[in-house]
């Protein structure tokens, strides 16, 4: 009888000897990323603040209590024009909006 370690020697020789299998190629997909571009919520659109009628050296230059009525009534009409321009841009801001 042959040694039985030689006989099992061979026979691990002899299977891989076989011929490798035929592994597929990867398949290589590309995959759309996403990626978040912060933009400002303020428009270049957005004028500055106007100079409001009703400063502090205005009111106290103003000669009498009319003059600084029509003042303070006309730094109300700005502040409510700016006040118009500004509720939208502050709406559309991820901050500005109301939570449900």
């Amino acid at each position: 009888m042959k040694n039985p370690v030689l006989i099992l020697a061979m026979l691990t020789l002899a299977a891989c000897a076989g011929k490798p299998e035929a592994r597929p190629e990867p398949v290589v997909v590309p995959q759309p990323v996403a990626v978040a571009v912060t933009q400002p919520c303020v428009p270049d659109t957005l004028k500055p603040a106007p100079d409001y009628v009703d400063t502090a050296d205005k009111l106290r230059a103003a000669p009498d209590a009319a003059v600084r009525y029509q003042l303070i009534a006309g730094g109300r009409k700005q502040r409510i024009a700016r006040l118009n321009e500004l509720e939208p841009v502050v709406a559309g801001c991820p901050r500005g909006r109301s939570k449900p």
